[in-house]
């Protein structure tokens, strides 16, 4: 009776291993990984997120909503890494790894480097809330809202070089925001 209970019981920890990395890939595949790379001579900036598509669906103000916490992609939450510190709007970001951010608002959005990354971009405990703490954030900083006429299908990150700085560029949509990243004080 023992090893019946016992065998049961691996089993049923096996089929739940199976349904999570399932589950795990099957979201995956709504929403792929993507990684851009900067590298300029002793400048290297990687961002890592996830793509999701519009498909049809109403984006800023709906799907993500204005005024609250998003996790700038979907599935985990979106990582910036730089090897050298970097100065946004004023602030330094020292060289290392965080979680990146947003609050989406119509006219302007706020970006947020965080030094906290969690496992998972949203709190399922909390009605999927953004899992960001607020009290580990390291810079903040408000960018308008480009309005553009090209329509992106897919949320997409990019890394462009401006001048003697780099644009850290989003888009979803027919909405646009750049921040700008400099080596200099």
């Amino acid at each position: 009776m023992k090893k019946i209970l016992l065998i049961s019981g691996l089993l049923v920890v096996v089929l739940a291993v199976i349904a999570v990395i399932y589950g795990f890939n099957k979201t995956k595949s709504y929403s792929p990984e993507s990684k851009v790379v900067f590298d300029d001579g002793p400048l290297k900036i990687r961002v890592f997120y996830n793509r999701p598509f519009k498909k049809g669906r109403t984006i800023f103000g709906g799907l993500v909503p204005y005024g609250k916490t998003w996790r700038t992609g979907a599935n985990e939450a979106t990582t910036f890494e730089t090897n050298q510190d970097l100065m946004i709007a004023g602030k330094k970001l020292v060289a290392g790894k965080y979680s990146l951010w947003t609050v989406p608002n119509e006219q302007n959005w706020s970006v947020v480097f965080n030094s906290t990354i969690p496992n998972w971009g949203i709190d399922v405990m909390k009605d999927g809330e953004a899992a960001r703490n607020p009290d580990t954030d390291v810079v903040i900083l408000d960018v308008p809202v480009v309005a553009t006429q090209k329509e992106f299908e897919q949320f997409t990150i990019s890394l462009e070089k401006s001048d003697d700085m780099v644009e850290l560029v989003m888009a979803w949509d027919k909405t646009l925001i750049s921040v700008p990243l400099s080596t200099r004080e």
